[in-house]
């Protein structure tokens, strides 16, 4: 055990911190195991189970990384959690400024540490809060302009310049849950069964995987309750082909317009799925790292789960931290077997 935590304090392995503390006997001092100190011999390091217990051999604490208090990580995390509730309180959004002198820190010191522990910067974060208050008014009714004013937006003009990104489709049409519109669908067989490929004007909006044809169209039906569903003209097939061939081999590169629709979480998480490597997988806490929510892991599982777009966004390449399948929406066979071509095209 002792060889092991040796290995960590090496490393200054921040997760063994609070677990055990080392002791120089050179120095008279203790320490947490990431203290960045220089390291000690071997021969005068002692380990202990409690900071008592180191201060009971006779050490003092170590004033670099204050094993008996809070560890610099700690305090960065506390000051960033402070940071967030402010944000998320203002009715107008805090300048980098002011939120770097609650801290007690510069700005470009402030701004590196946020980034580093939320994975998006100060304005980034901001920006994200502003658009889930706008959802949140949308969803209750509120007028677009209305809703655009409660968030904090001083102009409509800046929140539509990047609305779509935002809410995952503009205010008016996240408002609308489809009425209006028109969706063209069409049930093909496929590799992997059958498939529901249906489109917009924008592009595609649903790509759904089953062995029921019906129940495929019923998904459907639940998904654009507002919607005119049309059956697709013989121009469509041609867009229902491409389909076709995606799930046929899933690691190719398609140029399908996608007709992406989701709160703004969901959409960045679909994103960042994207972005995985055809041949390579993810986990959910990988994701969450690169949304930067790391700790929302359940939450990226949700927005997996919610994902309409089966193969053209990959959620398939996401698997649990101990590198099993995990549950997939259209079944777990279907998702080995999109993993396994994948990896066959690769190798």
């Amino acid at each position: 055990m002792d060889e092991v935590r040796w290995v960590q304090v090496q490393r200054r392995d921040s997760a063994a911190d609070g677990m055990f503390w080392y002791s120089v006997a050179t120095t008279g001092v203790y320490c947490r195991p990431s203290c960045p100190s220089r390291p000690a011999r071997r021969e005068h390091v002692a380990f202990h189970t409690s900071v008592a217990a180191a201060e009971a051999a006779g050490f003092r604490a170590c004033l670099r990384c204050n094993p008996a208090g809070a560890s610099p990580i700690e305090a960065n995390i506390a000051l960033v959690a402070a940071a967030c509730r402010t944000i998320e309180q203002a009715e107008t959004p805090p300048s980098l400024a002011v939120l770097a002198a609650e801290a007690k820190l510069s700005p470009t010191y402030f701004h590196r540490v946020f980034s580093s522990i939320v994975g998006i910067t100060p304005k980034a974060y901001i920006d994200a809060q502003r658009a889930a208050r706008v959802r949140a008014a949308l969803d209750k009714g509120c007028g677009v302009t209305e809703a655009i004013y409660r968030a904090g937006f001083n102009s409509g003009s800046r929140f539509y310049a990047k609305s779509t990104a935002a809410l995952g489709m503009t205010p008016s049409r996240f408002r609308a849950r489809g009425a209006q519109e028109t969706l063209r669908f069409a049930v093909a067989d496929c590799a992997l069964g059958s498939v529901l490929v249906a489109a917009s004007a924008v592009g595609v909006a649903a790509i759904l995987l089953g062995d029921d044809p019906e129940a495929l169209v019923r998904d459907l039906q639940q998904r654009f309750a507002q919607a005119e569903l049309i059956g697709g003209d013989p121009g469509f097939e041609a867009m229902v082909a491409k389909v076709i061939g995606l799930i046929a081999a899933p690691a190719q590169r398609h140029d399908l317009p996608l007709d992406i629709r989701g709160t703004a979480f969901q959409h960045a998480v679909w994103q960042a799925l994207q972005r995985i490597p055809p041949g390579q997988t993810a986990t959910y806490a990988d994701i969450a790292a690169a949304v930067g929510r790391p700790r929302a892991i359940r939450a990226v599982a949700g927005a997996c789960a919610a994902n309409p777009l089966a193969v053209a966004v990959p959620c398939h390449r996401v698997i649990r931290q101990d590198g099993t399948m995990s549950g997939y929406r259209w079944g777990v066979e279907r998702k080995r077997r999109l993993l396994t071509r994948e990896a066959e095209t690769k190798a």
